[in-house]
């Protein structure tokens, strides 16, 4: 993906800032005059498969917003080898640091391929949030639900068998996913990228340990898998075989 052309003007970069943030649920509750400052302070930054864009430990703080393309959150185990976390698509946003400026980034994150970040600086996204306070409602609803699929992950290694713990992660991924147009509809499809490979390095599961797993899941109408994307027809549906699971 090329950078900016010289003859590009700042209202059509703005413009193209403005539709890629429409598209983050995170900044849904602002209001479209808060978007369009947003737009016109952030910056498109392209980016190339296997890129590392923000080093684990980076003390950096800014919203970013895939545009295009691929992002992989990740960490490094002991042996060197990376291990994937999750995997982000347009509209997905991370750099939860944004709210905590001075504290150093917990993960890596890397390109996954070609595409672009829309980053918004985080004293302009703080700034904002101060003068529009009719924001923090959704906000701090989609803080909480990173909050409350992040420590499931954490319980589910102890209390889940394998395909309660494969169908939590998606579950997760799923609510990482959603749009605008999916926000509040819990039993809305969710559709993203997600290869057999991707899910065994985050799961430390072999290929066809995986296969069998899914194939779990696709019986009890859960999930659906087909070249390389995974769809989660209900995520309430989902929830209620994951809250069942550890009742068993």
């Amino acid at each position: 993906m090329s950078e900016n052309r010289p003859e590009d003007r700042p209202d059509d970069r703005s413009d193209h800032n403005l539709r890629v943030l429409r598209g983050c649920s995170l900044l849904s509750g602002l209001p479209d005059e808060a978007l369009r400052e947003a737009a016109a302070l952030a910056r498109a930054r392209p980016f190339r498969a296997n890129e590392v864009l923000y080093a684990r430990g980076e003390v950096q703080s800014a919203l970013s917003v895939v545009g295009a393309g691929s992002v992989r959150i990740s960490s490094t185990s002991s042996d060197g080898r990376e291990i994937m976390l999750t995997l982000f698509e347009p509209g997905a946003w991370f750099g939860d640091t944004v709210f905590s400026p001075g504290m150093p980034r917990v993960f890596g994150a890397t390109a996954h391929s070609d595409g672009e970040l829309v980053e918004v600086p985080g004293q302009a996204y703080r700034d904002l949030l101060a003068r529009y306070p009719q924001a923090y409602p959704r906000t701090l609803d989609m803080l909480s639900r990173r909050l409350w699929s992040a420590i499931s992950i954490i319980e589910d290694n102890g209390l889940r068998d394998m395909p309660g713990r494969v169908g939590r992660r998606l579950l997760f991924l799923a609510q990482m996913h959603e749009h605008d147009g999916q926000v509040g509809e819990a039993n809305g499809p969710v559709t993203f990228k997600l290869t057999r490979e991707h899910i065994a390095n985050m799961m430390g599961m072999t290929r066809q340990g995986v296969h069998r797993v899914l194939k779990v899941l696709e019986g009890e109408g859960l999930i659906a898998f087909s070249y390389g994307r995974v769809t989660v027809p209900d995520r309430e549906a989902l929830r209620r075989y994951l809250e069942e699971s550890t009742q068993k």
